[in-house]
């Protein structure tokens, strides 16, 4: 039997690039600071990675579904000419409040990157800015970090449920490194 991997799953928009809501336009990606690093940093550690991202702007007609693979693909060469290969991108096109499977805080494209790429959950995190991130996470049974880059850091508080506490809060997906290393 394979050995299972150990992986890192990220959001998108507000992880890896800059969230600009919608985003619809291939050239108008830009990276976080420090992400190509972080990844290089977690690749050393025997980490592979994927993507998961909601996509409510396909449903809306703000977000064609060309230019979304187009986005996807120009992210993963810009990625590989830095050293690091993304396996895959999982989307979920669905509505905000379709409680679709694939869509976060559902755990569905979580669980087809487990499934595609024989991943173990338990040596495994999820990234990401928002609670249903987290949620995700958990829900896939991996270890979850939440960004600062938006305020739902700030909505966690004693009365939060435990699927929704994130292990690591961190400012950047680069700030985590030597602590990912540490708790893996």
């Amino acid at each position: 039997k394979l050995m299972k991997k150990k992986a890192i799953i990220f959001d998108r928009d507000g992880t890896l690039i800059v969230d600009k809501i919608y985003l619809n336009d291939p050239n108008a990606i830009e990276y976080l600071p420090g992400v190509f690093e972080a990844l290089r940093d977690f690749r050393d550690q025997g980490f592979i990675f994927c993507v998961a991202t909601n996509q409510s702007g396909v449903p809306r007609g703000l977000v064609d579904v060309k230019n979304l693979n187009q986005i996807h693909e120009v992210i993963r060469q810009d990625f590989a000419k830095e050293g690091v290969d993304i396996l895959s991108f999982h989307s979920a096109p669905y509505m905000t409040d379709s409680n679709h499977f694939m869509r976060k805080p559902n755990p569905g494209m979580l669980l087809e990157a487990i499934q595609w790429h024989n991943i173990d959950p338990a040596q495994s995190w999820m990234f990401g800015d928002r609670l249903t991130d987290v949620i995700a996470g958990h829900r896939a049974g991996m270890r979850s970090v939440l960004l600062r880059n938006t305020d739902e850091y700030k909505k966690i508080g004693v009365t939060t449920p435990q699927e929704s506490i994130p292990e690591l809060i961190c400012d950047q997906v680069i700030d985590s490194c030597s602590k990912i290393k540490h708790l893996s």
